[in-house]
């Protein structure tokens, strides 16, 4: 009995060698396991990416490959767009261009770091047309690159544009309406000059009216501005009614009844100045505050300023010649008859002055204040007497 239970039949030991676990079989179990969730994970991960790309496509379906740019490493930007003469018909406001201009180069004419030619900034505060505006052709003709040319007149005023050869052509500058005697005067020669500041090759900045004609060529002129040491603004201390008699106590302590000065409203001056003037955060809002009728800020402004400040720089003298032997509130002005050769040499070349501390019998380059009418005659004696496009 015993024996029998220990033997076994040949089909007994065969399920025995299947059904008794050993290390071998639980291996092959696990890969089994393992490969078959492998492989239902692919194809779920492979469906769902079909149906996402349904919704998000890939980036490069839909985008245009990256253009690579080509270089010149052989060209140098440097400061070229720096140096571009800006478009006068600009939109800033008065506040953004004052505060442009204030940023301007401030250093002197020899000490760019690049190659500059310097050039003049004529400068036509003007009502409205510039009836003038045939000689003054005459006058910068031939001298491009050498001037700019800025001009400020009534909003209102609409005029048949200048023809694209004209040097006048494009060069007014976006302006406000301007009442004579009133604080917008100065508020517009502050524009013009801040205008005339964002070209960096302006170096000299004249102050004209529609009235004012060249006594000299320009070759002479451009020469006496740019050699100068000084700027020109007239600056004297008058004790009547039209000089200290304008005087608001008001304005003190930032100026005092001895610091206020008087004199021409027509200006010459030098790039530092200008910047100075444009910038300028003290004397001009007291002007604007307390400088009421009959106080006329364009006549007392820049003379007070530059009296307090910048008179070592100064020449304490005006280069526009103005005829005030007649009296009144407002100049003599020349209509056509008064325009004769005598009178003209009589103005390029009256009295003396100093110029760079040495005595000259050149001591305006300007005059005023010639009437329409008078444009016949000037044409006429003018550029002869003055010898334009020739040397004097």
């Amino acid at each position: 009995m015993g024996n029998h239970e220990k033997e076994q039949t040949p089909i007994a030991s065969i399920a025995t060698i299947f059904y008794t676990p050993t290390p071998l079989l639980n291996l092959m179990s696990y890969f089994l396991v393992f490969g078959f969730g492998l492989s239902i994970g692919l194809a779920i991960s492979f469906s769902f990416n079909i149906h996402l790309e349904q919704f998000f496509p890939s980036p490069d379906q839909t985008s245009p490959p990256l253009q690579t740019l080509a270089v010149n490493e052989t060209e140098r930007v440097g400061l070229k767009e720096f140096l571009k003469a800006p478009n006068v018909t600009h939109d800033m406001t008065d506040e953004e261009l004052l505060w442009r201009a204030s940023m301007a180069a401030r250093v002197g004419p020899a000490e760019f770091p690049f190659k500059r030619v310097p050039k003049v900034a004529f400068m036509f505060l003007t009502r409205g047309p510039l009836p003038l505006a045939p000689f003054w052709e005459l006058f910068f003709g031939g001298h491009e690159g050498l001037y700019s040319i800025y001009v400020h007149s009534n909003p209102s005023f609409n005029a048949t544009p200048f023809p694209e050869s004209s040097v006048f052509h494009g060069r007014r500058i976006p302006s406000k309406d301007v009442q004579w005697g009133s604080f917008s005067m100065l508020e517009a020669e502050r524009r013009l000059l801040a205008n005339a500041l964002l070209d960096i090759s302006n170096q000299r900045f004249v102050l004209l009216s529609e009235a004012c004609i060249p006594l000299h060529n320009f070759s002479t002129i451009y020469s006496y501005l740019l050699f100068s040491k000084q700027s020109f603004v007239e600056v004297y201390d008058f004790p009547g009614s039209v000089g200290r008699g304008r005087y608001n106590r008001r304005m003190m302590p930032v100026i005092k009844l001895d610091q206020w000065r008087k004199g021409s409203q027509w200006f010459e001056m030098d790039r530092s100045l200008a910047i100075e003037v444009v910038s300028d955060r003290k004397y001009f809002p007291v002007f604007r505050k307390f400088c009421k009728p009959s106080c006329y800020s364009d006549e007392h402004y820049l003379p007070t300023m530059v009296g307090v400040k910048f008179w070592k720089r100064n020449s304490n003298r005006s280069l526009t010649w103005v005829d005030w032997s007649r009296g009144g509130p407002h100049p003599a002005g020349f209509r056509r008859e008064a325009v004769t050769v005598d009178f003209l040499k009589r103005l390029r070349n009256g009295g003396r002055c100093l110029y760079n501390g040495k005595s000259t019998g050149i001591c305006f380059l300007f005059a005023r204040k010639f009437l329409p009418n008078s444009l016949t005659r000037l044409l006429r004696f003018g550029p002869n007497l003055m010898q334009f496009n020739r040397p004097e």
